[in-house]
């Protein structure tokens, strides 16, 4: 089927390479454990209580997920105003929140294009067959096929490939926005509570 698909079979096997590829990498870097880690909040806090809060424990919060990022950049500006503590936060999270889409913009790429590759190899399909008839007629059939499985094959080639790399573009796009709201929430939780116990400290 790929040889009777054409040149433009290989630039859609290609894509369907790049987008499997992708969605494996995406799923196993965005497991919500990994980004969003369900004690780091309470961890902190409980540093925070017993004093214990110094640069190795924010350099330890940082490295160990993309919310402890997030949250280590208002851990580091603590003793600033709320207002400044918020903006640090929001920085380093659009940073985070640009590194959690990578690849996305190429998988919606591939979802795009592959349709596209398979219509040019529809039209280039028809071209070969009009070019037969023209110089041979209609009279044989097995002439013509070859044009004909080349516009057939390219084209349901590329919307298998673009269908499940739109779905998963889409998927996993929602998880990020999922993810994202968690880490906002997270980390206002850990300004409300730091800000708290310094308001009731001595």
């Amino acid at each position: 089927m790929v040889k009777a698909g054409g040149w433009l079979m290989v630039p859609i096997l290609l894509c369907s390479i790049v987008a499997m590829a992708i969605v494996v990498e995406r799923f196993w870097t965005l497991q919500k454990e990994r980004i969003v880690p369900s004690q780091l909040v309470v961890q902190v806090w409980q540093w925070a209580k017993a004093g214990e809060l110094d640069e190795d424990r924010i350099h330890q919060v940082r490295a160990g997920s993309p919310l402890g990022r997030v949250l280590a950049a208002g851990l580091a500006n603590r003793h600033a105003a709320r207002e400044i503590m918020k903006e640090a936060i929001q920085d380093v999270g659009r940073h985070v929140v640009h590194e959690l889409e990578r690849y996305l913009n190429l998988l919606g790429t591939v979802a795009a294009i592959t349709p596209l590759l398979g219509l040019l190899g529809t039209v280039i399909g028809m071209i070969k067959v009009f070019t037969v008839i023209t110089v041979h007629g209609v009279g044989n059939p097995e002439v013509l096929a070859e044009g004909i499985s080349q516009a057939l094959i390219t084209t349901a080639a590329g919307i298998s490939v673009a269908i499940p790399s739109l779905l998963f573009y889409r998927h996993l796009q929602r998880k990020i926005d999922d993810l994202v709201i968690t880490m906002e929430q997270e980390a206002l939780k850990m300004v409300e509570v730091l800000l708290g116990q310094r308001e009731r400290g001595p």
